[in-house]
């Protein structure tokens, strides 16, 4: 599967850029998703938390991705 994934913060760092075309064979789930950044990009695992977006709303590992998802990956964020 091929989808562009959108990032912030320290994820933009890890995959190189805000935009970035993804491509996979794995499961078409946002853990599927996830399994395959971790592989492509080990520098994830160090983080505490990621959280996955689709179109726009939060989503569980269980909610499936098309090609036409908007997909954006948000990191942990603190600050006061």
């Amino acid at each position: 599967m091929r989808i562009k994934l959108l990032a912030f913060g320290i994820a933009r760092d890890i995959i190189g850029g805000t935009e970035k075309d993804f491509n996979w064979t794995g499961e078409a789930t946002v853990g599927g998703l996830k399994e395959a950044l971790l592989k492509e990009f080990p520098a994830f695992v160090d983080l505490a938390s990621l959280r996955i977006a689709v179109n726009e709303a939060y989503a569980e590992d269980e909610t499936p991705i098309s090609t036409s998802d908007e997909i954006v990956l948000i990191p942990p964020v603190s600050g006061g």
